[in-house]
């Protein structure tokens, strides 16, 4: 009898091809991932060379503020916020917030070498995020499109973000964004927000105390507003305010 039949019924050893099939689909999941990284990246590059046009509509944290508050009712409940033109915000305003968070902003490219430095010295201390040295360019950029979460992968794209940011706007473009966009308490966004929620006036006639209280709110602004989130931050608002009002004297805006 012939041993062809015996031969056809033995199993097919597996060879190279075999154990290559499971690496072509890890290699084209991680083609699929870099084209969706390179996508979002072209996605933020072309969102803000619009803006130097057309005025941002909502920022991800404000997004995520409506969301929090809320839920799906987002028609019948929103957050408080009116751009004004960056002619019609306080130059008290502009310099408390120059004074407190970015001395430097008009001159540095978007971010602040010695502050990241700085800031990641403290953090290996600690042994978890605590500080971002953060520039305006790089607020506006994480509140722009990204998370309040404190981790590294955030931080490299909150530093792409600025580059962009930094290439396609200058630097009074970025500030009028920023002012009108930042966070000043439970779903108040922006200076004209701010300013009539805390102190009944408008964002072109705060004075210089009620600018460096303000700009004095900006590390924890919820703090700020409703004492309940107050329990493990420990600022003295009404220290930093004086602090920042003594400041104010030297910033220069970019003007």
């Amino acid at each position: 009898m012939s041993n062809k039949g015996n031969r056809s019924r033995r199993p097919a050893r597996s060879g190279k091809g075999g154990a290559a099939h499971p690496l072509r689909w890890l290699a084209w999941l991680a083609g699929c991932i870099a084209a969706g990284l390179v996508a979002m990246q072209l996605y933020f590059f072309l969102q803000i060379a619009a803006w130097q046009f057309v005025d941002p509509s909502s920022t991800s944290f404000m997004r995520a503020e409506r969301w929090r508050l809320c839920g799906f009712n987002v028609w019948s409940c929103g957050i408080e916020r009116e751009w004004v033109p960056y002619a019609s915000i306080s130059r008290n305003l502009k310099r408390a917030v120059i004074a407190s968070e970015d001395a430097d902003f008009v001159n540095h490219p978007g971010y602040d070498i010695d502050a990241m430095l700085q800031a990641w010295e403290r953090n290996k201390k600690r042994g978890h995020i605590v500080r971002g040295g953060s520039t305006i360019t790089q607020q506006l950029a994480k509140n722009l499109f990204l998370s309040p979460e404190q981790h590294y992968l955030r931080k490299g794209q909150e530093l792409v973000i600025t580059w962009m940011l930094e290439f396609w706007l200058d630097k009074e473009r970025i500030y009028e964004i920023y002012l009108n966009s930042v966070e000043w308490g439970e779903g108040v966004f922006g200076a004209e927000a701010a300013a009539r929620y805390y102190f009944k006036t408008s964002a072109s006639r705060l004075s210089v105390g009620q600018a460096a209280r303000l700009a004095a709110a900006l590390p924890a602004p919820r703090c700020f507003d409703k004492k309940l989130y107050c329990a493990h931050v420990r600022i003295n608002f009404r220290a930093r305010a004086g602090i920042i009002a003594r400041r104010m004297g030297s910033a220069t805006l970019p003007d």
